[in-house]
């Protein structure tokens, strides 16, 4: 069985053969569930779609296209110059830098605008800036949960990038068990309503699908997954999945961090930024109330940094031998239903948490259609 490094050394070199030297690759990371490809030159994601494109194809991995911290231009330069290449009439209201993901987050009220016909503009800011742009919708109103989310996340570049590292190596690490059976513990939510918890096990990974609370209860044993049981060991957990941000599916994830999980969560976009909202409501209400608090706003902060938000129908690599996929569940923004493709189809996993079938004038109905299940 190939080391950790061995896997690694050979994925690089297969990314290094397919691209030509004068694209100037300086580095390749793993980083969370995708491989990050530097380079000196970032229009590569352009002029050498094709290459990496066939690249994707042999690894069957993600990758993402990062330009190199080196010719990244300085971030007050580079807003001048954002702000000289988009017209007035995208109505920019707001330009951040993620430093981890050499991203340009360009915030505007007419984002068609400043992506331009068929993506112009958007090469232009990579050719000038040497800053790889993403662009948002601005809100119709101003929110604070998601201004502090945001501000947690960029000014913890570095804690961002340990974590991502860190991730990305136990994605990425050899498989040392082969495929067989898959156990399934209820941690809580099993024949009642509320802290529902589920750890799926295969023989090489841990997933826990949900962490929530029994809001109508303030005895541990009945409030909250029974993490005592023995198959529990927050050590040995790949990954968390988040279904959607009511208290009952994620009112307790900031507590494995408390207690020392260091690993990912996952969740769709709109879910991180809802479920911090409910988690710090949720100690307000126990301060004022006078209650003990199962963890505190630090713990939140920390699940922040480690979530990863991912798109709807994307299929992501959460362990050597699990890969996820979120579809719309129709419950409420951002909820989602979780499925599991372990160990290249050998077994497939729907959770589907609280679904809606109907199509309101909010919410599209629940999506019905998963591969191999």
């Amino acid at each position: 069985m190939p080391s950790i490094s061995n896997r690694q050394a050979e994925i690089r070199r297969t990314i290094l053969e397919h691209i030509p030297k004068e694209a100037e690759i300086t580095k390749v990371e793993f980083e969370g569930p995708s491989l990050a490809i530097y380079t000196m030159k970032p229009e590569i994601r352009i002029t050498h779609n094709r290459a990496i494109t066939d690249i994707v194809g042999i690894i069957k991995k993600r990758i993402v296209i990062r330009s190199d911290p080196q010719v990244r231009l300085n971030e007050n330069e580079a807003k001048k110059i954002i702000m000289s290449l988009l017209p007035p009439e995208a109505e920019v209201t707001n330009i951040l830098f993620d430093r981890t993901l050499g991203e340009a987050v360009i915030e505007a009220k007419r984002p068609g605008l400043v992506i331009g016909k068929n993506g112009t503009t958007l090469q232009e800011i990579v050719m000038k800036t040497y800053w790889i742009p993403r662009v948002l919708r601005s809100p119709p109103m101003t929110s604070k949960i998601i201004t502090n989310i945001r501000h947690s996340i960029y000014s913890g570049s570095k804690e961002r990038e340990r974590i991502l590292r860190n991730v990305g190596e136990r994605i990425f690490r050899p498989l040392i068990y082969e495929i067989g059976d898959v156990r399934i513990t209820m941690l809580g939510g099993a024949r009642e309503v509320g802290r529902s918890a589920i750890l799926v096990e295969t023989r090489e990974s841990k997933v826990l699908l949900d962490c929530g609370i029994n809001p109508g209860s303030t005895k541990p044993f009945e409030a909250f997954p029974r993490f005592d049981a023995g198959q529990f060991d927050i050590s040995s957990l790949d990954a968390v999945v988040i279904s959607h941000a009511h208290l009952d599916h994620c009112g307790f994830l900031p507590f494995l961090y408390k207690y020392g999980y260091d690993g990912p969560t996952y969740c769709s976009v709109p879910n991180l930024s809802l479920m911090t909202l409910l988690q710090l409501d949720y100690l307000d209400v126990l301060t004022k109330q006078g209650l003990a608090l199962p963890y505190d706003q630090k713990d939140v902060r920390s699940s922040v940094l480690h979530t990863i938000p991912l798109r709807f129908g994307v299929v992501t690599d959460i362990a050597p031998d699990i890969r996820l996929t979120l579809h719309n569940a129709g419950h409420i923004l951002g909820s989602s239903i979780i499925h599991l493709h372990i160990g290249e189809g050998f077994h497939n996993i729907v959770y589907t948490g609280d679904f809606k079938y109907g199509k309101t004038m909010l919410l599209e109905s629940a999506s019905i259609n998963f591969p191999r299940v």
